[in-house]
């Protein structure tokens, strides 16, 4: 059998290392920071932020054929009242309800919904992120 080839830490950290090092991470001659603080300081700093449009766009595809996928399974499986409780959107949304057109609609303003939510929800967190950090 063949032995493989492992390299070591610090080629490894090398590779991943950023080629600019931000402000906020240049070491100075009295700085006794280890290179392994440094990097994983860059890593979360990178990580934990969310991209708060990316973050709406997906909460708002979600919601959005959530909705569109309900109303159209009631609208299929039918019956004597189509989704009594489904129906009570119509109340938030104007124009939807319970049929195939009114799935569309809801579609959209699913979208509209979950994107605010979900930009909303991102970009508090980001805020309270900094806020940590600034503390």
């Amino acid at each position: 059998m063949g032995s493989t080839v492992r390299p070591n830490r610090r080629a490894i950290q090398r590779s991943i290392q950023p080629s600019v090092t931000p402000p906020s991470l240049s070491r100075t001659a009295g700085d006794t920071a280890s290179p392994d603080a440094v990097l994983r300081q860059v890593i979360m700093t990178r990580v934990t932020q969310l991209d708060a449009t990316v973050h709406g766009l997906v909460t708002g595809i979600v919601l959005g054929l959530s909705i569109f996928i309900a109303t159209n399974w009631l609208v299929v499986k039918g019956g004597e009242v189509v989704g009594p409780h489904l129906s009570l959107l119509g109340q938030f949304y104007i124009g939807y309800s319970a049929t195939f057109v009114g799935s569309f609609i809801g579609l959209g303003y699913g979208f509209i919904t979950g994107f605010a939510l979900g930009w909303f929800v991102a970009a508090l967190y980001n805020w309270l992120l900094r806020f940590r950090k600034e503390r």
